[in-house]
C-alpha cells in the first residue's frame, strides 16, 4: 500500500506565490507562482527528499 504524506500549501499574498511545507517530509519547503506548478514541484521533490532523508538516518544503514 502506498505511503501517504501530508503537505500544507498556502498562498502568500505579499510575495504572490504558493508555498508548500510538510512535517512528514523533512526539508520540503518550495514556492511557485501557480498551484499547478507547486503541485508538480512537490510531486517531483518528495521522493527525492525521502530518499535523501532515509540515507541520512541510522535506520537505513
Amino acid at each position: 500500500m502506498p505511503q501517504t504524506y501530508e503537505v500544507a500549501a498556502e498562498w502568500d499574498e505579499a510575495a504572490g506565490v504558493w508555498i508548500a511545507t510538510s512535517d512528514d517530509v523533512p526539508g520540503l519547503c518550495v514556492q511557485a507562482a501557480s498551484f499547478d506548478e507547486l503541485a508538480d514541484t512537490v510531486a517531483a521533490l518528495v521522493p527525492e527528499l525521502l530518499t535523501l532523508n532515509a540515507a541520512g538516518s541510522p535506520q537505513a544503514c
